[in-house]
């Protein structure tokens, strides 16, 4: 069972929110960074967004800073931006899906530092997430490998499996629930693709393939 995060167990984006938090707290100037973040997320959800360009915007403050003051911000950040908008009716989603012995992961474009603690706030302990290049417990503001957006999801997914020894042909049934447009070409890997509160797009094609449609919030 694979879960997409940002817009789907969550009712907003962590990786806007991690951004505008840091505006907030003042390590970012709001009249330059706040006009950025909300032009990648409005490439974003109208599916235009350069990764490499959003990266390169999302990552350099990590490297600017020491780990332990980043863990320090990102604790404050879950408090305030993060815990208020986890959707109820997903945590109830995942922990049915856990229960019923499924293998679950959530898989995001949003980098592993922002979504780590927030996969363990949901009990999920299989993340596969846009990794950060690290050196000598700093962060270089540098992605890792392949980010894990759009086709990269599949790539990246196939490899998390290939490291168990597995595939997704594997698995009887194959299930991934997201919301956005970004994410169709691995809700069309999947045996059961699932929107969740789609976007437009995403509706449409939905309803036109006979893909289940639902609702979390």
């Amino acid at each position: 069972m694979l879960f997409d995060l940002d817009n789907t167990l969550l009712s907003g984006d962590s990786d806007y929110e991690w951004a505008q938090f840091l505006i907030e707290e003042g390590v970012l100037d709001r009249g330059r960074y706040e006009a950025e973040n909300q032009r990648f997320y409005d490439q974003y959800k109208a599916g235009r967004l350069d990764i490499f360009e959003f990266l390169g915007f999302q990552l350099a403050p990590l490297a600017r800073y020491p780990r332990t003051r980043l863990d320090r911000w990102h604790d404050a950040f879950m408090e305030r931006k993060i815990r208020p908008i986890i959707r109820e009716k997903g945590r109830s989603l995942l922990s049915r899906h856990q229960d019923q012995g499924s293998l679950c992961a959530i898989i995001t474009s949003t980098n592993a530092f922002v979504t780590g603690p927030i996969a363990r706030e949901l009990g999920i302990a299989h993340l596969l997430a846009t990794e950060i290049e690290e050196i000598d417990g700093r962060f270089t503001g540098q992605a890792r490998g392949t980010p894990c957006f759009r086709e990269g999801k599949i790539e990246r997914l196939n490899q998390w499996l290939q490291a168990q020894g597995r595939s997704l042909q594997s698995f009887s049934a194959s299930w991934f629930y997201s919301d956005s447009l970004n994410d169709l070409p691995l809700l069309e890997h999947v045996t059961r693709p699932v929107a969740v509160d789609p976007d437009d797009v995403l509706r449409r094609t939905a309803l036109e393939r006979g893909w289940d449609v639902i609702s979390l919030e």
